[in-house]
Formats: structure tokens, sequence, C-alpha cells
């Protein structure tokens, strides 16, 4: 197999990478401890977050598509959100099959206790 000579840019950026990996893994890790007490992980906040964020409501394909998730994981949470009287599901206009992911009053109270939480 023939080596692939990288340039000077290219080994500092993989040099970088495990770092990322590292940092993200922390950011996770802080996350799931702040909104613990909520009974969220850094992954259901990053969805009602998304959600809130939204413009208007959308399906999970283009909520996946927006955090750069795989559509069956947020599709999985979003259940689970949903089963807890997060979101709720409304229909789409636009798609028979795709409904579209609406945060409930308590969804937006555990989104806003969520932002207090992270604030300072």
């Amino acid at each position: 197999m023939r080596k692939t000579k990288r340039t000077p840019a290219g080994t500092a950026l993989t040099n970088t990478i495990p770092n990322l990996f590292r940092l993200n893994n922390r950011l996770l890790s802080a996350g799931d401890r702040l909104v613990a007490e909520l009974g969220l992980t850094s992954a259901r906040w990053q969805i009602l977050g998304t959600v809130a964020a939204a413009a208007r409501p959308q399906p999970v394909a283009w909520l996946a598509r927006d955090i750069g998730a795989h559509r069956q994981n947020v599709q999985r949470i979003v259940n689970e959100l949903a089963t807890e009287g997060l979101v709720s599901f409304e229909p789409n206009p636009h798609h028979r099959r795709a409904a579209l992911v609406v945060l409930t009053d308590k969804g937006k109270q555990v989104v806003e206790d969520a932002m207090h939480l992270q604030v300072p």
C-alpha cells in the first residue's frame, strides 16, 4: 500500500481531530450533568432546542438534517419526548406521513428551564 503524503495543513488537521472528539465528549457529558435534573440528556436537549429554534414546525427529517444527525435517531428521541408530553405531532399539509413536531407548553417550559441552567 502506498503511503499518502500529507500537506502540513493536512497533518495539523489530522492531529487536531482527536482533540475535537475529546472536546465533543466533554461537552456532551457536561450537558448531560447540567440538564439531568430536568430529565434530559444532551441529545434530548439538542432536539428540544432545535424544535424551539425553528422558525416553524418541521418534520423529523428536517430536524435531523439541521443538527446533522440520522433521522432514525432523531425519530426515536422525538417519540420519547412525545410520550413524556414535551412535544406533539401536528398534521403536515405538505406531506401526509411526515408529521410536524411541535413543542407543548410543558416542552417550552423545560427548554426555558434548561436555558436558565445553561446561562451561568
